[in-house]
């Protein structure tokens, strides 16, 4: 559900995974301009829009193992999306596991965060996360079924880098003002996702970190220098409030270290890309 780049590396690695199996492996797109590259993926298409009131055809989703990739619609506090999609299943699939973001713990001032500390939501974004994650509680809840729920960090690999950024010369918050940011690598998350599906865990909720966060500033600059690009300027905060976008500025308010203990101890995980420099390697 929501086929776009993890989708992609979720069915590349089940395609390897399961060569020798027989399985079969669908996409929910809401547009044809993705069905090709979905296609190339080795799945099959069922072509869907989760703002269209119009039926779903639930046959596809009967005993399903269903990664939940879709993002929420970008405004209101209820992901809508989700919450048609479980209305129209019903108790049809048989596990979910669901991409949420570890925005939903707001801010914390820097201080270590993990999946004991209680959701606090800021933005609406996150909000809307936190609706979905309570959404597929009370699914399983109400037909007996498996899901997990991987809260994920700022996504990263070598095509998803602010190259473009660093490039215009856009500036970020100073080192003594910036926010702690956490990040997975794009690869590491598509194995979770496979580890998460496949665990006999049901219930959970992971933090999906590589557990080895770092200020904006030491982000920006790493792969500034990897890149062979300028270092950003810095800007403090005040002006920051004046510069910045919106999203952007979101993540300079909002200060959090993120454990991972429990993914790599209770799902047995053992990353590719531990640190931001093993990933940029």
């Amino acid at each position: 559900m929501g086929c776009g780049d993890i989708g992609l590396r979720v069915a590349k690695l089940i395609s390897e995974l399961y060569q020798n199996v027989p399985h079969r492996t669908s996409a929910l797109i809401r547009q044809e301009s993705s069905a090709e590259r979905c296609k190339q993926a080795g799945l099959e298409i069922l072509l869907h829009d989760l703002d269209d009131p119009s039926p779903l055809d639930v046959t596809s989703f009967e005993n399903a193992s269903v990664y939940y990739f879709a993002p929420p619609p970008k405004t209101g506090d209820i992901d809508t999306r989700l919450q048609y999609f479980l209305n129209q299943t019903a108790g049809a699939p048989k596990r979910i596991v669901l991409i949420s973001t570890t925005g939903v713990y707001g801010n914390s001032d820097g201080q270590w965060v993990d999946e004991e500390t209680p959701a606090n939501p800021q933005t609406d974004r996150a909000k809307r996360r936190l609706s979905a994650e309570n959404q597929v509680y009370q699914w399983a809840t109400t037909y007996q079924r498996e899901y997990i729920i991987l809260r994920v960090p700022g996504i990263y690999a070598k095509d998803r880098l602010p190259l473009e950024r660093l490039k215009k010369g856009l500036p970020v918050v100073q080192e003594s003002e910036a926010a702690f940011t956490n990040r997975i690598h794009a690869d590491d998350l598509a194995r979770i996702c496979i580890a998460a599906m496949e665990s006999d865990i049901n219930g959970e909720i992971f933090n999906t970190t590589d557990g080895h966060p770092g200020t904006m500033v030491e982000y920006f600059n790493k792969v500034a220098d990897f890149a062979g690009l300028e270092r950003p300027p810095q800007i403090s905060l005040a002006e920051a409030k004046l510069k910045l976008s919106k999203g952007m500025l979101s993540y300079a308010m909002e200060s959090r270290r993120i454990r991972n203990d429990k993914l790599l101890k209770l799902l047995d995980i053992e990353l590719s890309y531990p640190t931001l420099e093993d990933g940029l390697k």
